[in-house]
């Protein structure tokens, strides 16, 4: 009763918490420090109540439905210059991540309507496998629950490094099931330098040489740099050299450095993220774009994040897709520590597939829905909310499994599928680049065997970070 008589005077009936959210917003300033976690965890980004109990990567399933009517939403002239390709301001795309009730379903019937304009009825996957290749790391990453130090002895797992022997037998293996593509990142390794990253290259070209290696996250490249002393030019091009293919546009977390200097202070800059993207992008190589949001940011920190990703694509056109990637706090540090909010409510990870779809129309063609993240029901509701691509089979899932999402490590091509025919569309198998999946790939993925165990060398004592 009292939802209807608010929508008929305009406004949305929201949940608020005890406080009002601007005051949530400022906890420091406001609220106890006693406080400030219990009223993290129970708030949304914005500061209002979180709607349910969903949290990115568990299995509980997702309350919101997309509408089928047609709606008209109060952000009628943001999105029609969305829609016709204008640069949106921060402010414009701060005010498409407040939408709620009918304006948050014409958003995402808006980006569904760009998405069917860029890519039909299409969606697209690609059969890859995952290859961490150690999780030791002398980052201090708060939001990381994968990299193994001295500090993180609590947290899943126990310290690896893989052998080169290991990292082509996992690259074999992955062919022989149709893989067209191996992903590897891995934590930064104390005693890694520029020359391992090569090696990794050309240990999976020998025995893999058809294999596109879409590897190294620009932390990466930019350590890998360092430590041989050489420009980030001449490191990229010498990884080109020895086969990489592409590289994963991860270690972006959110492109503004106030977030940053809470989550991840150690890491590289903003500018330091765009510069090592724009070098590969000039190089000729290809990136996807990610952003990792709802934890200790703002709705102005996302919109900051999509403006940077506009711009560089605008000047350089070498991102293949983006990436929406919802932080999932389970095990992670930062939550642990009652520092963080539970990841974004599921009305905001919808939004930013869609918000993304619109902010970056028409620079960027691709938008992809994490099922790691977002499971099943998630990435079908994302799927019509603007994005095209359901991304990898994985084989190996590691790094959001060790932060508590329940998903699982490989959704095979026969599953993705399914879920694509679901929804009444075309499944697509792609390349990395988003080219056809050669026939043969296509059919050795429907007839894989089933993984081999994997084995990894566990780290000594003396290998941990201090």
């Amino acid at each position: 009763m009292l939802a209807r008589e608010t929508a008929k005077a305009g406004k949305v009936l929201t949940e608020r918490l005890t406080i009002y959210p601007s005051y949530v917003q400022h906890a420091d300033m406001w609220l106890d420090p006693a406080l400030q976690t219990f009223v993290s965890r129970a708030a949304d980004t914005q500061g209002f109540a979180r709607a349910d109990g969903w949290v990115p990567g568990s299995l509980k399933k997702p309350k919101v439905e997309l509408s089928t009517r047609p709606i008209l939403g109060s952000l009628d002239s943001t999105i029609a210059a969305a829609m016709a390709g204008r640069a949106l301001t921060e402010n414009e795309i701060v005010g498409l991540f407040e939408s709620r009730g009918d304006a948050f379903h014409a958003v995402c019937q808006a980006a569904d309507s760009l998405r069917e304009d860029a890519r039909g009825a299409t969606i697209s996957y690609v059969v890859t496998r995952n290859i961490n290749y150690t999780n030791i790391c002398y980052f201090r990453c708060k939001f990381c629950a994968f990299s193994k130090g001295k500090l993180s002895e609590n947290l899943r797992g126990r310290p690896y490094d893989l052998s080169l022997d290991e990292i082509q037998r996992r690259a074999k293996e992955a062919w022989d099931r149709g893989a067209v593509e191996v992903c590897l990142q891995g934590g930064i390794h104390p005693s890694y330098d520029g020359s391992t990253y090569l090696s990794i290259c050309r240990a999976i070209k020998e025995v893999c040489p058809r294999m596109h290696v879409h590897a190294f996250s620009p932390l990466e490249i930019w350590q890998g740099a360092s430590t041989l002393g050489i420009p980030i030019e001449s490191f990229l091009s010498k990884l080109k050299e020895a086969g990489l293919g592409s590289l994963p546009g991860t270690a972006a977390e959110i492109l503004d450095d106030e977030v940053r200097a809470i989550i991840c202070p150690d890491k590289i800059t903003t500018a330091q993220w765009l510069e090592v993207v724009e070098t590969a992008h000039t190089l000729g190589v290809k990136t996807t774009a990610t952003i990792m949001f709802g934890h200790v940011d703002h709705y102005r920190h996302w919109a900051r994040h999509l403006l940077h990703i506009r711009d560089l694509q605008s000047r350089t056109g070498g991102f293949t897709e983006f990436v929406p990637l919802p932080f999932v706090p389970t095990e992670t540090p930062l939550h642990l520590k009652g520092l963080s909010r539970l990841g974004p409510t599921y009305r905001e990870a919808v939004l930013m597939h869609a918000v993304a779809r619109l902010a970056l129309h028409p620079v960027v063609k691709n938008i992809q829905t994490s099922w790691v993240k977002m499971g099943r029901d998630g990435v079908a509701t994302c799927l019509q909310a603007g994005a095209n691509d359901l991304g990898g089979t994985l084989m190996n899932e590691s790094i959001t499994r060790a932060a508590g999402a329940l998903h699982g490590e490989e959704t095979p091509p026969e599953i993705m599928e399914q879920i694509i025919s679901a929804l009444g569309r075309r499944p697509r198998q792609r390349t990395t680049l988003y080219g056809d999946a050669p026939p043969e790939r296509v059919a050795a993925s429907f007839s894989a065997r089933p993984l081999q165990r994997t084995t990894t060398n566990v780290a000594p004592k003396s290998a941990d970070c201090t």
